[in-house]
């Protein structure tokens, strides 16, 4: 493990961060709670709060046919007749697929991604498409699987830069980043400090490599970098209704809708247990239900924004240093229930509590 941050959030207020580590070993920079790293799929809450603030200004319905907001069609070729929703996305249930190695083929190393989202999306969902084919889709009426989408996350950040006339990092920057006082926050490379972005490395088998840093064409997915400190701002707001610091991103009706479980055991997808796992709106039970948020994996990155159910102790983590799956998990899982644990005694009002170790 290269370099890590990480931060506690008791009662809606951080009461310890640190970083550890280096954001580049080579050089010696330290990894700080300050360092900017790519968020992997913690971007899709930040576009989930986008799509909440157009359906808050009458722009979008979650319940519309996709359709109505898309200057092509969207169709799985099996149920042509069954619309797509915006809910359908946001709890990945659309029926959209992540087709391999077309998936794969996103992520752009060396800068921020020369094509255009709407050049990638008409050829992967247009007939006559490079990257169309019928396994784009899964063969499920739409509603009634659940199966982890990017590609259709990046759909819905079209569709949310279609019906308001603005790009998302725009949009996002507009309602989210300067409300918050998130100013080295960004979607690209070009917004942001590369000199204090974390480099990426990867370990297998005692080897360690570095890895290039890239960006996503399909960047509403999950291309928000963001630094530990001002994450924990935006992650604050979305445990307070929609509040940091008196500034407001939503209204409490629509953190609400995000954060709510939408599947129930009369409505449900027929693979979803939701005694393990529900879904709110770019958001989920994590762990076997014990926790919410989100989380993010990309080449080199793992992140978490987890909190109790209770929304009174909330963990953010950061690593730049992927490891193997089962290793990775291990790690996650031992790092996160300690600062949980301290977090609930902190929260118990245990005074003998303190964090001042690895």
């Amino acid at each position: 493990m290269v370099g890590l941050a990480a931060a506690l959030i008791v009662d809606k207020k951080v009461v310890w961060s640190k970083g550890y580590g280096f954001a580049d070993k080579e050089s010696g920079r330290p990894f700080t709670t300050n360092t900017i790293i790519n968020l992997g799929s913690i971007g899709k809450v930040f576009t989930g709060v986008c799509l909440m603030k157009a359906v808050e200004a009458g722009k979008l319905s979650l319940d519309e046919d996709i359709n109505h907001y898309l200057p092509f069609q969207v169709r799985n070729p099996d149920f042509p007749d069954d619309k797509i929703t915006l809910r359908h996305i946001a709890t990945h249930t659309s029926g959209i697929t992540d087709r391999a190695p077309v998936y794969d083929s996103t992520y752009f190393y060396g800068g921020d991604p020369p094509e255009p989202l709407e050049k990638f999306l008409q050829d992967y969902f247009l007939p006559q498409g490079r990257f169309y084919a019928k396994d784009n889709f899964l063969h499920h009426k739409p509603g009634t699987y659940r199966e982890y989408s990017n590609i259709a996350t990046a759909l819905a950040g079209y569709i949310i830069e279609r019906v308001t006339g603005e790009q998302l990092n725009q949009y996002s920057r507009q309602h989210i980043f300067t409300p918050l006082g998130m100013k080295h926050t960004g979607w690209f490379f070009r917004e942001i400090d590369v000199k204090n972005h974390s480099s990426h490395y990867d370990m297998q088998n005692d080897t360690l490599k570095k890895i290039p840093l890239y960006g996503l064409t399909t960047y509403p997915d999950g291309g928000v970098r963001s630094s530990v400190n001002e994450l924990s701002r935006f992650f604050i707001a979305m445990l307070n209704n929609g509040e940091y610091n008196g500034k407001r991103i939503l209204r409490k009706e629509s953190v609400a809708e995000i954060t709510r479980y939408q599947f129930t055991p009369a409505n449900k997808p027929e693979n979803v247990n939701i005694q393990k796992l529900n879904s709110g709106l770019f958001w989920a039970t994590k762990q076997g239900a014990t926790r919410i948020g989100h989380g993010g994996t990309d080449p080199g990155v793992k992140t978490e924004m987890l909190s109790d159910l209770s929304k009174e102790v909330a963990v953010i983590i950061f690593t730049n240093t992927s490891l193997s799956d089962k290793n990775l998990f291990r790690f996650y899982v031992s790092v996160m229930d300690e600062l949980f644990r301290r977090g609930a005694e902190i929260k118990a009002g245990n005074a003998h509590t303190s964090i001042t170790g690895p």
